[in-house]
């Protein structure tokens, strides 16, 4: 990397994407490809020789907090947990081995070149890739094992859908679940599924990389703490809970899944009063309804789950409200053997208990 000639004018600084970032992605660039055995895991092939001493930089993903402008080598070194020397090293060795400089120091700081915009961006898009690739063939890989991770918001499957476990650990006793606690939904609902197989979850986004497969209605009721004005009903209407507080969920949840939960389709859009500190986990949401500062709506099968864990919190059948779609949901990309088995499950549950809702699946696969 060359320093930049005095007197010359500087170009900007690297942008949003912060210097690290860019770091990040340059140095992990290389080709993959998928091993052809049955299930394989992906394999690494064609690995340069400059990546070879630098793999503990490829193990450092790039923080979110860390994408604003960074204009200086030091404070990228320390985001990516290197010394600042071994990062210039690696920065030289990877423009050597390409024949091209890529970066540019100057008073300001230090940007890319154009050779290493151009660059940067196939490498972004290679590097995503990878990552995809990575988690398709671990996805693969425990359908192969006979296992399958089943992703929770708060409560476990077995109590969102007690029959679909049931059926299923009875036909295939073999088959492994994993749980793993996730926080609330985010778009894409795609990446929000990156890390599990399966999830049940009410109504969410449309994404077109993901299946859904709907398995009943459940029905409305207002979580409310006792102390709370509504507290003492034995049943709620739509009118008088519309205009009360709820939580309010962070900006990077899913606006439909959170809509589902403040009644906004009875109101044309979300509550006018809603707490000001945002929520993204259920902990998060369901303290201010136990210390009587708001309300939300819940399926009913949690009820019983939430009123035992916090013994001040009620839950109050909502009359007039339509039902909560319950969905299993999953990306079309991680549908291994055990996976596709609990679909079908899923699907012949329907088709017995609840017909109507056959025809609201999404099957993308």
């Amino acid at each position: 990397m060359q320093e930049r000639p005095p007197g010359g004018e500087a170009p900007g600084p690297v942008g949003l994407q912060g210097l690290d970032d860019h770091l990040h992605v340059l140095l992990r660039h290389r080709p993959i490809s998928i091993a052809p055995s049955r299930f394989a895991r992906p394999t690494r092939v064609h690995e340069p020789a400059w990546l070879s001493d630098q793999r503990s930089l490829r193990a450092c993903p790039a923080k979110p907090a860390a994408r604003q402008t960074e204009r200086q080598l030091t404070r990228a070194a320390a985001r990516l947990h290197v010394a600042q020397p071994a990062l210039s090293q690696a920065i030289a060795k990877l423009e050597s081995q390409l024949g091209v400089q890529l970066l540019v120091r100057h008073p300001r700081g230090v940007t890319l070149t154009p050779e290493g915009e151009v660059f940067f961006e196939k490498a972004r898009t290679a590097v995503a890739a990878e990552s995809d690739a990575l988690q398709t063939g671990e996805s693969l890989a425990r359908g192969a094992e006979g296992s399958l991770v089943f992703g929770t918001v708060g409560l476990p499957p077995w109590l969102a859908h007690p029959e679909l476990v049931e059926v299923f650990t009875e036909a295939r006793p073999k088959i492994e679940i994993r749980l793993k606690e996730v926080a609330y939904p985010t778009t894409p609902i795609a990446s929000w599924l990156a890390d599990v197989d399966v999830m049940i979850s009410t109504v969410l986004s449309l994404d077109p990389e993901v299946w859904v497969q709907p398995l009943g209605a459940e029905p409305r009721v207002v979580l409310v703490a006792k102390s709370h004005r509504l507290g003492q009903r034995k049943e709620l209407t739509i009118a008088e809970v519309l205009d009360e507080t709820f939580p309010r969920t962070h900006p990077t949840v899913d606006p439909v899944w959170a809509g589902n939960w403040t009644l906004d389709e009875y109101r044309g859009g979300p509550p006018a009063k809603q707490l000001d500190r945002p929520a993204s986990s259920v902990q998060a949401s369901l303290a201010p309804i136990a210390a009587g500062l708001a309300i939300s709506t819940a399926p009913a099968f949690q009820a019983g789950p939430i009123a035992n864990a916090l013994s001040g919190v009620v839950a109050i059948p909502l009359r007039d409200a339509g039902p909560m779609i319950l969905s299993l949901v999953g990306r079309n990309d991680r549908c291994s053997r055990p996976v596709q088995a609990l679909r079908d499950v899923a699907r012949n549950l329907v088709k017995e208990r609840a017909p109507d809702l056959a025809r609201l699946s999404v099957d993308r696969t």
